[in-house]
């Protein structure tokens, strides 16, 4: 098995949003766009207007969490991955299944009935920090920032 090269795991609920995958695969340098969702792997209806959005020359796929786990490690070493998720329990899922994520950015996450704000673009609820909280126990490294070219705001806004 070969160890697959992500560069970076995002959080986003808005998942494939054009401008900001675009910025972001800029700044990492992505060939490869991983939409990691249950509901949205189960839905082809949905991948017309995320493919549309992706830059041009990017694959995007749409696994779901537990097919991710299961052929993450067949990438070749051509495959630079932005992975993106909809929520911390998502990314959680994929640590634990053995995906090799060691960074991972907070983008949206949209505030709801008993979720509170901690940033401006991102509102948790007690579930949220606590997986936020064991993906830093297992030593990934996390940032809040909406655009590459903003400063991450602070992490303990979302976990205390």
């Amino acid at each position: 098995m070969t160890q697959p090269k992500i560069l970076l795991t995002r959080i986003d609920d808005r998942f494939l949003y054009g401008q900001d995958v675009e910025l972001w695969n800029e700044a990492v340098g992505s060939n490869l766009v991983l939409i990691v969702n249950d509901e949205i792997a189960a839905d082809s209806r949905k991948w017309a207007p995320m493919r549309v959005a992706a830059p041009e020359g990017v694959w995007t796929r749409f696994f779901s969490v537990q097919r991710t786990i299961d052929i993450i490690h067949t990438a070749t070493p051509r495959q630079w991955i932005l992975i993106m998720v909809a929520s911390p329990a998502d990314a959680l899922a994929l640590v634990k299944g053995g995906v090799p994520i060691t960074r991972i950015s907070i983008g949206h996450m949209e505030a709801g009935e008993g979720k509170r704000s901690a940033t401006p673009a991102v509102a948790t609820d007690d579930a949220d920090v606590a997986v936020l909280r064991e993906l830093q126990a297992l030593g990934v490294k996390m940032e809040v920032r909406n655009l590459p070219s903003d400063e991450p705001d602070s992490m303990n806004a979302l976990l205390y």
